[in-house]
Formats: structure tokens, sequence, C-alpha cells
């Protein structure tokens, strides 16, 4: 290049014009012009951001001694000397509306009467549903703890000190030059978040491995009072757990389940409204859902107008673009009375993963986003086997698609993730292979079952 230069240089512009017309062209002119493609071609490669891939995930399956079918939570309700008459009522109809099953798992410090949870309970807990889900994910993709860049732990709730990070590093002797991180206080948001991190760190090393770890420790969150807005998570938290093996090294491309497209974050400003759900009792009866309270509704509905407004561009199609801008003219420009546009996400996505907070965010969201029962039914029969898992709860989503035979290779997959603060995080991801149901996934033992017909409420006996 530097020959090719000095040679352009003796030149001169007239000669280089006059070469530009001549049909014959010297050995060094032909050795420059090559060079140039040569390094064009490399500092596009350089600067080419690298591919994520999922190559694998698995989620915690409790073990069936730990299941709290609905006659056994209510009866330990009215067995407790914690709760006054009015605040079992409260929770009996807050269970025969919460859209779960007889089938949800929650700690074994909770089985007793009444819970008198410690922090070594909540540890035992967390030891558990990590340890067991990370165990799980080194025996599947067959990589070494020593092997991974990146470890990144999210649990909202439960923020000990050593750290969880810690306590997974300790427990697999990583490497001391492994680079953790340890998220909390972002309510069910957070895996998507996690995600991000990840991929912005294997971006900037090439290689390498990060495993994320998306959880919530239940034990330490039991509500022993009778303030109704603080009643809401006994009766829909469950244990769960999810753990991930992202990578940039291209040889995964083959075996990796998911490439990741898109992260997408939006934070509503913070609101008291966002960090307490305020039931009142004539909303318990009149609600079909009630995950969340309309004031909470309507702070989800703003992040999520502002997710759907990033998201729009990177993956829509150009007519549904078109359309949402004539809309959005139509009513900033000419103050016209018109309904927002609603942009057809169906067309940009085969499967959707909605938070599983309860039953009011999916029906929310399935009629926002104008999605079939189908497109919902993930998150309902999530919802109705596992609960509220909080921020690993779209991964149970995925892999119920997964089991159910209908991820395909090319298949685009939006998970959808809300908050505290308000956040509204999601996370596309597109199908590297056509996938079959696991023999050990933790849908293995009941995806014949479901869907199941979920009604509005289920009358219980108090």
């Amino acid at each position: 290049m530097a020959a090719s230069a000095v040679e352009l240089l003796r030149m001169g512009p007239k000669e280089i014009l006059r070469l530009c017309d001549s049909p014959h062209l010297g050995l060094v002119h032909i050795l420059c012009s090559s060079l140039f493609i040569v390094f064009m071609a490399t500092l596009y490669f350089i600067s080419k951001p690298y591919p994520i891939y999922l190559v694998d995930y698995t989620c915690y399956k409790p073990p069936g001694t730990y299941r709290v079918p609905r006659s056994f939570f209510l009866e330990h309700l009215k067995l407790s000397p914690s709760f006054d008459p009015e605040s079992v009522k409260f929770q009996f109809r807050i269970l025969e509306r919460s859209g779960l099953g007889e089938r949800t798992c929650v700690p074994p410090a909770l089985h007793y009467i009444a819970p008198d949870p410690t922090m070594a309970d909540a540890r035992a807990e967390a030891e558990l549903v990590i340890f067991s889900a990370m165990d799980a994910l080194f025996e599947r993709t067959g990589i070494k703890p020593q092997d991974v860049d990146f470890l990144i732990v999210n649990c909202s709730m439960f923020s000990p000190t050593p750290s969880l990070s810690d306590m997974v590093i300790n427990k697999y002797k990583m490497r001391s030059n492994i680079k953790s991180f340890n998220l909390s206080g972002m309510g069910c948001s957070p895996s998507p978040i996690s995600v991000n991190i990840a991929r912005d760190l294997l971006q900037v090393h090439a290689n390498a491995y990060a495993v994320v770890v998306s959880t919530e420790i239940v034990t330490p969150n039991w509500y022993t009072g009778n303030q109704r807005s603080m009643l809401l998570p006994n009766c829909l938290f469950r244990m769960g757990a999810a753990t991930l093996l992202l990578s940039n090294r291209r040889r995964e491309s083959r075996r990796a389940k998911y490439r990741l497209m898109h992260v997408v974050r939006t934070h509503r400003g913070a609101d008291d409204r966002a960090y307490h759900c305020v039931f009142q009792e004539e909303d318990v009866q009149r609600n079909v859902g009630i995950s969340l309270s309309k004031d909470l509704m309507g702070i989800a509905g703003e992040a999520l107008k502002s997710n759907i407004t990033t998201m729009g561009p990177l993956v829509l199609p150009a007519s549904e673009q078109l359309l949402f801008l004539l809309s959005l003219f139509a009513r900033k420009i000419f103050n016209l009375k018109l309904k927002p546009y609603i942009p057809d996400f169906k067309q940009a996505f085969e499967h959707f993963c909605i938070h599983a907070g309860g039953r009011a965010v999916i029906d929310e969201l399935e009629k926002n986003l104008q999605l079939s029962p189908e497109h919902v039914e993930a998150s309902r029969m999530t919802l109705h086997r596992f609960g509220n898992t909080s921020s690993s709860s779209l991964w149970y989503e995925m892999n119920y698609i997964e089991a159910k035979g209908r991820m395909k290779k090319g298949d685009r997959s939006w998970q959808i993730g809300f908050g505290s603060g308000f956040k509204c995080n999601s996370l596309v991801w597109k199908c590297n292979r056509s996938i079959k149901a696991e023999a050990d996934g933790p849908w293995a033992d009941c995806i014949d079952q479901y869907p199941v017909h979920t009604v509005e409420a289920v009358k219980l006996q108090q």
C-alpha cells in the first residue's frame, strides 16, 4: 500500500487522469486496486459487530414435594395467626382470579405454619434453584465453568452479602479474572437487561462466553401483615430460575438455538404507583385480572408505547411503518382525534413471550397488540403451571413453545418483560435451527396436558 501511494504521488494528477482513460493498466495499478479492496474488506469485517448466539438455556423445575395446591395454600392462610379474617378473604379472591394452577411450587421454608423464613432459608433456596439450573446448563452445553468469561446474575428482592454472583463463582471455582455483575431492585424486568449487558461485553471481547442467571428468591418475600397492597406477592410469586449461555464464537453458530437480533429498553419515570399494587376490594371483585392495578397498568402502557415506538422501525415491514407514521402525523400535526395506530406485530414475529406477571398483564397486551389466543398461550400456560417466576418467566414461555414443537428455523420471537420503575424491556431472537422438545425440560412431564382452559375465576370454598 505504501509503495502504491508513493507511485501515485510520483505520477501526479494529470498522469492519474490519463491513466483512468487508458484501457491498459500496469502491474502497480492492479496491485494498488487489489490491496485497496482487501484493505476495505478487512476494515469492514473488523468493524462489523459480533453475532451474539444463545447457545442453550435451562429452566429450574421444582420437585413435586414443593407443590402448593390451592386448597393447601388456603388452609395455611386460615391457620396462620399472621392474617386477620379480612386479609384471608382478600387473598382468597386474589387466588380465585390469579390464573395459577394446582402445580405451582414454593420453597420449603414457606410450607410451615406459620412461615418464619430466615436469611439462611433464603440462601438455601438461592443455592437450590441457581445451582440446579447451572448444573443442567453445563451438562447440556459441555462447557466448563472455567470457560466462562462473564457472569451476570439478576434477582430483584434478595441481594445478600456475599452476592449471588460471588456464590456462583465460589461454587463452581470459576476463574479469578472473571467479570461478574449482580443486578437487583429491578422487579420482573432484568432478564433482558442482563442479556443486554452480556451483549455489550461480547461485542468488545472476542471468542468469549457469558452466562446469565435470572431468578427471584421467594423465601424472604413472604408478607405476614395485613396491608392489602403487600399481600399480592404471596398469592402470585413462585419458585423459578433460568440460566443462559451466550457466546460470540462463530463455531457456536451451528449448535446455537437462537441469534440475538435486537434489545430495546424503555424506562418511564419512577412513580410510587409503580412500586405498589394498590387494590381496593371492589377492584378485586370487578377486574378480570388482578396482577396490576389500573394506575399501574396505565404506567405499564406508557412504557409499552415507548418500547413499541423504538421496536417498530427495527422489525416491522415498510407498509406497517408507513401506516404508523401517517397515523402519528394525523394526530400530532393535523390534530385529528384518531386512535393511535397499533402496528401489526404479527407480521414481524411468529412467537410472543409476555411476562407471566398475572392475568391482567397478559390480557392487556393481548388486547393492545391485537394478538390471538394462540400468541399468548405460552404466557397463560406458564402462569398456570409455574406461577409468576419473575424475570425467568420469559424462558419458561420460550421452552413451552419449543416443547410444543412450534419453534422452527428462521422463526422470530419477541420477549417482553415488565418491571418496577416502570420498565418495559424487549428481546428479539431469531431461531437458528428447528428445535425439538427436550426430554428433561421443565414441561417434559406435562406438555401433553396443555393448553388447558383457564376460566376468569375459580370458585373456592372458604
